[in-house]
């Protein structure tokens, strides 16, 4: 077999034979790209996405267990501090200058906010809740012309 090969190797011109070569070469280096490198790729890539998907997962889990901690421990993560004050210093730190916040009972509060985003208002509302223990009871939400909000809400300390 070896010797036909050689046989008809040598029938061919030096033109031939280069280009016989060329062409053997990038089938080898097509193959090896389709055969090694193109899955090695594709698995790196699954690699990523799983790698993503469990660090939202371990996020996710650490934030379950910090709700859960806060949870155990009563309610309010700043024991001490009136809902009313908690909430004046979380308005004034999220930014809505035109809020008003009012007591209402003993551990709530009413707030109503002019404009607000609704993403921005929607994130704080959020962040009372994981970071401080609140709860909102009530909920009034309407329109501005200028794609904004206007709000009226009653928030309370959990378990009160």
């Amino acid at each position: 077999m070896i010797a036909r090969f050689a046989d008809w190797w040598r029938l061919r011109s030096p033109r031939e034979q280069r280009l016989l070569l060329v062409m053997a070469a990038l089938f080898v280096i097509v193959f090896a790209w389709l055969l090694v490198i193109r899955p090695l790729g594709d698995r790196l890539a699954d690699a990523r996405e799983r790698h993503g998907r469990a660090v939202l997962a371990l996020a996710a889990m650490r934030d379950q267990a910090d709700a859960i901690a806060r949870l155990e421990r009563g309610g309010i993560a700043t024991p001490g501090i009136a809902v009313t004050d908690l909430i004046t210093t979380a308005v004034r730190e999220a930014g809505f200058a035109d809020a008003a916040v009012a007591p209402e009972g003993t551990r709530g509060a009413r707030v109503t906010i002019a404009a607000a985003r609704a993403q921005a208002f929607f994130g704080w509302i959020a962040d009372l809740q994981r970071r401080h223990g609140l709860v909102v009871d009530q909920l009034s939400v309407r329109t501005n012309g200028d794609a904004t909000l206007a709000v009226e809400l009653s928030v309370r300390g959990r378990g009160a």
